[in-house]
């Protein structure tokens, strides 16, 4: 665990770096060009920045250990990050709808639009590239902050995309009133974007339950490495970043003794942490009376 926590810190940090490049790209871009949509694309890329910011810290704090304020550990912290990202993801969005609306009523022909283009592209490319890597990085340790980061960098490559089409269209034709309409565009798909990191975030707050495989894997484990014990029920699963928690009743025969039926309760647990790293079990002993299942 600790070389997957010392790998998701460093990238964490490593966003930062690839973040405030990206930006000084993109904003090289508009400045060559003047255009409202690279603008906006642009502006969504100062979120990034203050989100890997952000998520840099969340990692930090969701890796400090358990102490006597937080026994069950800093987990939740990931979450939060994720949130706040899609907090300013929304803010920006709506600070480009502003300029949009504005270039509307000021249309100007776009300058250096070669240059500009291929500047935005190269920017894309890279955002493209460094979401790859968060995205299997974040899988691989269940981090919601990686994740969420992740997905908003594919998101601002869809957006850059649709920007430099949109443009190019826009110099074909002389439609000049293209640009600010695929900065409207960018930051449509910017809030929806937006409200399904924060939805998502939200969810992991409140203790959602684990994915439906994952508990027929954990139901099919226990009753692999249960022998001994009578049956087990009211098994309750939930996420907490990268940790997830189960807990569940264990019937064992009345005339076991503690020492057996903690043979039992170990057995279990270990074969579930070694399929399922990170994995944390309680499980509550029964005697026979207490069956749900005859």
């Amino acid at each position: 665990m600790a070389p997957m926590s010392s790998r998701i810190r460093r990238l964490s940090f490593w966003s930062i770096v690839v973040g405030l490049a990206v930006l000084a790209l993109k904003f090289s871009a508009w400045w060559l060009t003047g255009s409202v949509a690279l603008f906006s694309d642009a502006m969504e890329s100062i979120v990034n920045v203050v989100a890997s910011l952000a998520a840099w810290y969340a990692i930090r704090v969701s890796h400090m250990p358990a102490d006597e304020n937080h026994p069950f550990g800093h987990h939740k912290a990931e979450y939060l990050s994720a949130v706040l990202e899609g907090v300013l993801v929304v803010v920006a969005a709506l600070l480009i709808l502003r300029e949009a609306a504005l270039a509307f009523f000021s249309l100007h022909a776009i300058e250096a639009p070669a240059a500009g283009l291929i500047v935005n592209a190269a920017a894309s490319v890279g955002n493209g590239a460094w979401a790859l890597v968060l995205m299997r990085a974040g899988r691989a340790a269940r981090s919601p902050a990686l994740i969420a980061d992740a997905r908003h960098l594919w998101a601002d490559v869809a957006t850059s995309a649709g920007v430099i089409a949109g443009l190019i269209l826009a110099l074909a034709t002389g439609w000049l009133w293209l640009d600010p309409l695929m900065a409207i565009i960018v930051a449509v798909n910017i809030l929806w974007h937006g409200w399904h990191m924060v939805r998502s975030s939200v969810q992991g707050l409140m203790d959602v339950a684990v994915e439906a495989k994952d508990v027929a894997e954990i139901e099919r484990i226990i009753a692999e490495n249960s022998g001994g014990a009578l049956e087990f029920h009211d098994l309750k699963t939930r996420e907490a970043g990268p940790v997830r928690f189960i807990e569940f009743h264990l019937v064992v025969p009345s005339e076991m003794t503690v020492e057996r039926s903690h043979e039992i309760c170990d057995r279990i647990e270990h074969a579930i942490v070694e399929a399922m790293p990170g994995t944390r079990a309680v499980i509550h002993v029964e005697p026979a009376h207490k069956a749900k299942h005859g």
